[in-house]
């Protein structure tokens, strides 16, 4: 529906991690009347287990902007009562963490708008940054769609694609495609206002998906090119990592290099302060540095100097 630009577009803003602040900084600079910001609650953090506040309300306590947090949305009447009172022309969604329910997509005149951190239909669902980056993908970038009832299956509004460096991990790549996401989501609101967009439908064909990491996903199998393993260990920043056994104590390999050279698979070889471990296809990693349960990071001649791995050892013992 066309608007004029002269219009104020009234938005909620409902986002909860690191990678939603820029875009909330960006609408405030941009001039849109933000009526409400939605948050999850506080959460205990930290040894103490003392209660921390989202990055998004952290940064909107700052702007002097409202903020709820409420722990549950889809059947809170008290909730729905306060944004049917605001009648915001859009709802921004990004990072929120909870699934958007179909009372608060009828509500706003402009719709549901979320920024993923994908190329949709690629890489749906809650980790698209990390997987992006362990399945080898040398671009990515953020999408703006129309939220739906399905699982990252809303019409695409705006694409913009970024290349993945070769020493990007999901921790580099993240505030880039932050960024980036930004500023397209106020040219997303733009072209809504204006009527210069034309949402397309997804190709369900082409989809696939980013499920939420599990520690388990960051267990080495050796078996893979080291190529594929080392995508695997910078897409897993911070968490699960990459890891093995060394000595029956878990061992994060947090930086090394892919290269050929025909090892068995797992098994460690030093040559003066280098550490090999073989891969598949005749590849091997050259280990930077790792950290072995219970002490620091440490690099790999440190390592070499403090374990002394023995001719054919291998990880995962």
């Amino acid at each position: 529906m066309n608007r004029s630009p002269d219009d104020p577009i009234s938005l909620v803003f409902c986002g909860t991690p690191g990678f939603a602040v820029p875009t909330l900084e960006k609408l405030v600079e941009a001039g849109f009347h933000i009526s409400l910001i939605v948050t999850q609650p506080d959460r205990p953090k930290g040894r103490g287990l003392e209660l921390v506040s989202s990055p998004v309300k952290q940064r909107a306590l700052k702007l002097g902007l409202p903020v709820v947090q409420p722990e549950r949305i889809k059947d809170n009447e008290d909730f729905r009562a306060r944004l049917t009172l605001l009648k915001p022309d859009a709802i921004i969604v990004v990072g929120y963490g909870r699934i958007i329910p179909q009372w608060m997509l009828d509500l706003p005149l402009l719709g549901n708008i979320n920024l993923h951190a994908s190329l949709l239909p690629k890489y749906r669902g809650a980790a698209p940054i990390q997987w992006a980056i362990a399945q080898g993908e040398p671009v990515t970038g953020v999408t703006t769609m129309k939220i739906d009832a399905g699982l990252d299956t809303g019409d695409i509004l705006l694409q913009r694609e970024i290349p993945i460096a070769a020493d990007d991990t999901a921790e580099t790549l993240a505030p880039k495609l932050a960024a980036v996401g930004a500023n397209l989501t106020v040219e997303t609101l733009h072209g809504l206002q204006t009527g210069s967009i034309q949402p397309r439908r997804q190709n369900d064909s082409q989809a696939t998906l980013a499920p939420i990491l599990k520690k388990e996903d960051g267990l080495i199998n050796f078996s893979q090119p080291a190529s594929e393993i080392l995508n695997r260990l910078r897409g897993f920043q911070p968490w699960p990592g990459a890891y093995s056994k060394f000595r029956g104590k878990t061992a994060h390999i947090s930086k090394a290099v892919a290269l050929d050279r025909a090892l068995a698979p797992a098994e460690m070889k030093v040559e003066g302060n280098h550490l090999f471990v073989g891969c598949g296809g005749e590849t091997a990693l050259d280990i930077l540095e790792l950290q072995v349960e219970g002490k620091k990071r440490i690099s790999a001649s440190d390592f070499i100097r403090g374990y002394r791995p023995r001719p054919g050892e291998r990880l995962g013992a």
